[in-house]
């Protein structure tokens, strides 16, 4: 089996979704974020994959946007911070969030051996383009795929099929990335070589499928794809 093509989920993959929550509490004036930010960013996390998987099973699709902003007021409501100001800084930070430092490197390297590599994600396409260009990493990326072309939420087996129609690329060819378990189930499921980058060291997911590699952070996978 010979790898082509590398995709990576973005939120939580490549950038830290942990950022926004963990640079406004450090501003000053912060003092009841900061109290309790980890909190925040956990629950606002939290909440933002169980509505878009919730959005998918209903059948009521929205973008990441909206989902990601609704995420936010429930996770504000639930903390006790009643600030409109606050909600409006978090957002914005959230489309600047940082990249993990080794994800310049691991792209880089990917690009040197001649693999295609792209972001594959719930995220709208404005969002990532926002992402990406923030932490420096549009050129080092092949395609930006967005699941607003599918019109549902991952797993949804359509959005792995975007890789497919940008790439022309065989299921056997691909690497699929992500550091959300279900995530990287489902990729493998649909037919992908699947790495579950396991930051905080949880069980696997007892679903259907299950990663066919699980990894520390993203620098064992240049090797991983040439293996």
């Amino acid at each position: 089996m010979t790898i082509t093509t590398c995709i990576f989920d973005a939120y939580g993959t490549l950038f830290d979704v942990t950022a926004a929550a963990r640079a406004a509490a450090a501003e000053p004036g912060r003092e009841a974020l900061a109290a309790l930010w980890p909190r925040l960013a956990e629950e606002w996390r939290r909440k933002q994959l169980e509505y878009s998987w919730l959005r998918a099973v209903m059948g009521r699709h929205a973008d990441f946007w909206t989902v990601t902003a609704d995420a936010l007021d429930w996770a504000l409501e639930a903390a006790g911070l009643d600030d409109a100001g606050l909600r409006d800084r978090l957002l914005a930070l959230y489309r600047e969030l940082a990249a993990y430092p080794e994800v310049p490197g691991v792209l880089g390297v990917l690009k040197e051996r001649g693999l295609a590599a792209a972001i594959l994600s719930n995220g709208s396409p404005d969002m990532l383009a926002a992402a990406a260009r923030s932490a420096g990493i549009g050129g080092l990326l092949d395609a930006v795929l967005s699941v607003e072309s599918a019109g549902v939420f991952k797993p949804d087996a359509r959005v792995y099929a975007l890789v497919a129609e940008r790439f022309g690329c065989g299921r056997h060819e691909v690497l699929f990335v992500s550091a959300n378990g279900w995530d990287a189930a489902g990729a493998a499921a649909y037919g992908f070589r699947t790495v579950w980058v396991n930051r905080a060291r949880l069980p696997v997911d007892r679903l259907p499928a299950r990663p066919h590699h699980v990894v520390a952070d993203l620098n064992p996978i240049p090797d991983l794809a040439r293996s």
